[in-house]
């Protein structure tokens, strides 16, 4: 049975609907599962693009969901403030980089890294300072609204879009051994004078193919751009909440952000939620009895209460369950079977940071567009697990409640991958 047709009118994102098959609908989830309508339980591998944390419908998560419905829908933020907002601030700046101090509400991750752009150029402008230039790194993707997509690497996704981008600077990914050039290049940059903004993905450069680099870098491009007088923004949209092995990459390895942007597991994944923080001097030069200085952003769901309650929740279940000894479960149990790819010629480029683990399947063609990405999902769809190739880079990044049965069933389904890929082709 299929679910929906090929008549059916829903547009599906990054789905090229002359290929897909009719898509499959669920008709409800429980833990790592997902469960369509033939009653087939899926592993869910990839947490729904990388959103679920603890697991699907936390109940503590869902109740809080069901109490703030019943008082409240949306507010106008412009207007009010109500208390699942106000005590998700207070809570989260408790647990972010010390230095973060306001918080600003979005309702994705792609406009928190706008509004960090945003932040960071009205800062110097409100400043009086000449800066506009943005630096990124090669390989990063930011989201998709015009502002993010020009800060992220150009190609298929947004070359028809090109006349609506604006330019920013780009430092190589630091490959090992050549670290140095990273380094050199955003300093030749900051040296300008006339740099706003670094914006990172720290650690693990996510929808640019699961790239990950050394933490003490970070400390590096903090120095670099202390030195100039330029911003550094932490888009912590992928690796927030646990995902590199700590609550935020940038908390686990000491880097004090200019401003950060979460989403994602934000709310445990139950709904959409996103926010931006920053410095008391960034929100200061935004501070004036001139209305002209005031920071013009905003959307009609900023700060939802009821994704507010269910953030309040997902704090609370951070506070009182073991998280982090789940995290580390789920680091482990990555360890133990990577290990058997490890000499495996079918394979390449095998790592992990924290409940993130990813390895490249040996193929002739590489990249977002390699023919393997999609005979690849079309075989771990046959295996009930969901995993979602970037062209011929497998990732792994459950939520936090999967077993090492689940873990058996996604693992034995990779190793088995390459033999699929050989016979398909024949």
């Amino acid at each position: 049975m299929t679910c929906t047709e090929k008549t059916s009118p829903v547009w599906h994102p990054f789905s090229q609907h002359k290929l897909e098959p009719a898509f499959k609908k669920i008709v409800t989830t429980e833990g790592a599962y997902l469960i369509d309508d033939d009653g087939r339980s899926v592993l869910d591998a990839i947490s729904s693009w990388w959103v679920i944390t603890h697991r699907h419908r936390h109940p503590k998560i869902t109740e809080a969901i069901r109490l703030a419905a019943e008082r409240y829908d949306q507010i106008i933020f412009a207007e009010y403030t109500h208390e699942p907002a106000e005590e998700f601030a207070r809570g989260l700046i408790k647990l972010a980089p010390r230095e973060m101090a306001h918080v600003f509400y979005t309702d994705s991750g792609s406009t928190a890294v706008e509004v960090a752009l945003k932040m960071a150029l009205g800062f110097f402008h409100n400043s009086g300072a000449k800066r506009s230039r943005v630096i990124v790194m090669e390989h990063g993707y930011h989201g998709d609204t015009i502002g993010t997509m020009s800060a992220g690497e150009r190609g298929v996704f947004n070359a028809a879009y090109t006349p609506l981008l604006f330019n920013v600077d780009t430092i190589p990914f630091p490959k090992p051994g050549c670290e140095q050039q990273t380094l050199d290049a955003l300093e030749r940059l900051c040296r300008s004078g006339d740099v706003a903004a670094l914006l990172i993905e720290p650690l693990v450069l996510g929808a640019g193919g699961m790239k990950m680099y050394p933490a003490h870098l970070l400390a590096e491009f903090r120095r670099i751009t202390q030195r100039y007088g330029t911003l550094l923004i932490a888009d912590e949209v992928m690796t927030g909440w646990g995902r590199t092995g700590s609550l935020f990459a940038c908390t686990a390895t000491g880097l004090m952000p200019d401003i950060l942007c979460l989403s994602k597991g934000i709310t445990g994944g139950a709904l959409p939620l996103a926010v931006t923080l920053c410095t008391a001097e960034i929100f200061d030069a935004h501070l004036s009895e001139d209305r002209r200085r005031t920071f013009f952003h905003s959307s009609s769901y900023s700060a939802n209460p009821i994704a507010c309650a269910a953030a309040v929740a997902n704090l609370r279940i951070w506070r009182t369950e073991p998280v982090s000894q789940r995290i580390e479960t789920v680091a482990t149990m990555h360890r133990d079977r990577l290990a058997r790819f490890q000499s495996d010629p079918r394979f390449t480029n095998i790592r992990q940071q924290g409940t993130i683990a990813a390895l490249d399947l040996a193929a002739d063609s590489t990249g977002y567009l390699s023919e393997v990405g999609p005979r690849l999902r079309t075989f771990f769809r046959h295996r009930d697990v969901l995993i979602r190739p970037l062209g011929n880079v497998i990732y792994l990044m459950p939520p936090y409640c999967v077993t090492e049965a689940d873990m058996d069933k996604a693992y034995n389904a990779i190793d088995e991958a390459p033999d699929f890929i050989l016979s398909a082709a024949r």
